[in-house]
């Protein structure tokens, strides 16, 4: 019993000191690789797990997006997959070049060409379709590669086209905003140190291992989306209407400068601008220089009351609609005799208009151009914005005085012009026109007055007689709300002198007192018509109507039929005893007479009943252009205290 307790025992013990034995022998050879591994193949293993996790990878970050005033995307990116190979390492060239040829369309000749080459790095096809891209990944050929790259999309397509412009497919901007952003909008260039985490995910960190971002920054437009869509329309319809060759549109808000609508027709999709000719892409609106025509007459009458030289009341002799200055003949297409200023503003007299230039002189006038911004860039960031073309003032003579007085023989851009407008609607205060709100400009323009506020007050009211009264723009009336603008035909210059063709043109400002917009169009050799009152009015018009219902401005629809004379004598006949304040309306508690001018009649009206006067109508129409007492004095104190309403 003893001995077998002793064989145990030694049995026991022989498989302890196997065990030591074998954890011994496995510990040491753990240990002797650990030290083979870190001492003599250390160096070779870190760089391999550096390959792994860290390498120079060349990306380029997604381009920046562009966005209008409210936030409504313009512009942005999408992923794409190109197609690249590196011959080097095709093991089946004519294998491979039939599978691609297959799947691509691509002829097998040249892909055998191209994969027999000895080169690291071939495009064979940029930004692939879904369905093409998941083929070439089946096809899982050696050295045939997919990348990501981001390819450019509008998703309103034509809105804006011209303005917004494209970028080429390696993501530069080629035209328009693209152009002039793109070192903004376009993604970096990841020449970093990519890491990879655990999952693969590639993380772009620059030379000293920060995190960075290889995205583009945003721009921020002032454009109003809706109002560049209303202003495009409108273009389109009067364009076809009068079968015209291009037209341009430009909104303004007088307030800030902002340009709300940069419009052109025909309209261009960058989406497809491969397909599209340069003619088509070009921003006209900004870039075209044309003879203006009348729509200069304004900044004409300004200069000459700012120097004193007319007032609005001054005669002129019109010649019956032709005179003959120095050999040359102008002439009117309205015949007229002896007309104040203000009437040869609205009835556009360019004899009249040539009689002013020339008292006001040469260097007056020239003087007041340049101030306004003729002759000199907008300074908006524009690719290619214009000067214009307005000669030296020492090289006009009285011909080209008299021809410049009423648009003729300078040059203008139709955003020159709509600047030079703001400041007679920013009261004869010249200042800035914007179209980017971020980034912000570091040079800004500093607003300069130009005209004294009584200046400019006076030409308001004279393009208030054009669309108000029995002037040129009445096809740019708006029931219930007052109207000023100034219309434009210009006979465009042809070899060897003026032709057949003619750019119509009018510019308006909503509401014609205290303007908040300004709104511009050009329609360019229009064949029905060639008059600027009847091509462009109507379309300013639609432009001004549909953009007041936008933003909730225009008044309640009004009744169409007019106010028969009877009528409003009726009404200011009838007696006082008669007229009874509604017991519901509350007593105006202001002695102040407000400012009714602008306003729809019955509204008008409405306010004298509730002071207890019953106001004299003179005239025909359903706005208020004139009052007595004016806005601002006290209410008279007599109850049979005349109050007179002019309506138009």
């Amino acid at each position: 019993m003893a001995k077998r307790k002793k064989e145990s025992l030694e049995s026991s013990k022989n498989k302890l000191l196997f065990v030591m034995i074998l954890f011994a022998i496995l510990w040491t050879s753990l240990l002797g690789r650990a030290a083979w591994l870190q001492l003599y193949k250390g160096a070779d293993l870190s760089r391999l797990a550096l390959r792994q996790h860290l390498a120079a990878e060349l990306e380029r970050g997604e381009r920046g997006s562009i966005f209008d005033r409210n936030g409504n995307l313009l512009a942005t990116s999408v992923e794409a997959s190109s197609l690249y190979i590196r011959p080097v390492k095709v093991t089946d060239v004519e294998g491979t070049a039939a599978k691609l040829s297959n799947i691509l369309g691509i002829s097998r000749s040249k892909l055998r060409k191209d994969l027999s080459k000895k080169a690291n790095f071939i495009w064979i096809k940029r930004q692939l379709d879904d369905r093409t891209a998941n083929k070439i990944k089946e096809a899982d050929l050696p050295g045939v590669y997919l990348t990501t790259e981001f390819v450019r999309l509008y998703p309103n397509k034509h809105l804006a086209g011209q303005l917004l412009g494209f970028a080429g497919i390696d993501g530069k901007g080629l035209e328009g905003i693209e152009k002039e952003f793109n070192e903004r909008l376009a993604g970096r260039k990841a020449q970093f140190v990519v890491q990879r985490d655990a999952s693969g995910r590639r993380l772009y960190l620059d030379a000293m291992g920060h995190e960075v971002d290889v995205r583009g920054k945003d721009v921020h437009l002032t454009i109003d989306s809706h109002l560049q869509s209303i202003a495009e329309n409108a273009l389109v319809d009067a364009i076809k209407k009068f079968e015209a060759k291009w037209g341009a549109a430009v909104i303004v808000e007088v307030a800030t400068g902002d340009v709300l609508a940069l419009a052109n027709c025909p309209r261009f999709n960058p989406n497809i601008f491969r397909t599209s000719s340069p003619k088509i892409w070009r921003d006209r609106a900004a870039l075209d220089v044309i003879e203006p025509g009348s729509t200069m007459k304004p900044f004409l009458v300004a200069a000459a009351l700012e120097s004193g030289v007319v007032t609005p009341e001054k005669l002129f002799d019109c010649e019956n609609g032709r005179w003959k200055l120095n050999g040359k003949y102008i002439n009117d297409t309205h015949k007229c005799g002896w007309l104040p200023v203000h009437k040869i503003i609205r009835y556009s007299s360019n004899i009249g208009a040539a009689k002013i230039g020339l008292e006001l002189g040469v260097q007056n006038y020239h003087k007041y151009l340049t101030d306004l911004g003729f002759g000199s860039k907008t300074g908006l960031p524009i690719p290619g914005d214009r000067v214009g073309a307005i000669r030296p003032a020492a090289e006009w003579n009285e011909i080209d005085l008299a021809a410049a007085s009423f648009g003729q023989g300078i040059g203008v851009t139709a955003l020159q012009m709509a600047k030079a407008y703001l400041c007679i609607a920013n009261k004869g205060v010249s200042k800035p026109l914007r179209l980017v709100k971020l980034p912000k400009s570091k040079d800004e323009e500093t607003p300069k007055r130009i005209f004294s506020e009584k200046v400019a007050e006076k030409v308001l009211s004279m393009m208030r007689e054009v669309v108000q009264e029995d002037g040129t723009g009445t096809n740019a009336r708006i029931n219930g709300i007052t109207v000023a603008g100034k219309t434009g035909t210009a006979q465009k210059a042809g070899k060897g002198g003026y032709g057949d063709n003619y750019m119509g043109s009018f510019v308006g400002m909503v509401p014609g007192f205290n303007p908040e917009y300004i709104v511009l169009v050009w329609i360019d050799e229009p064949e029905l018509n060639h008059y600027g009152s009847k091509v462009a009015a109507p379309a300013v018009k639609t432009i001004m109507t549909e953009a007041l219902a936008y933003y909730g401005k225009l008044p309640e629809k009004q009744n169409s039929t007019p106010i028969m004379e009877a009528n409003v004598e009726a009404y200011s006949e009838m007696p006082k005893k008669a007229v009874k304040l509604n017991s519901t309306m509350s007593e105006p508690s202001s002695d102040i007479v407000p400012d009714v001018t602008g306003m729809p009649i019955r509204r008008a009206v409405e306010i004298m009943v509730k002071k207890g006067f019953i106001p004299k109508l003179k005239g025909q129409g359903m706005t208020i252009i004139k009052q007595v007492p004016p806005a601002g004095d006290k209410w008279p104190e007599e109850k049979n205290a005349e109050i007179v309403l002019w309506l138009s």
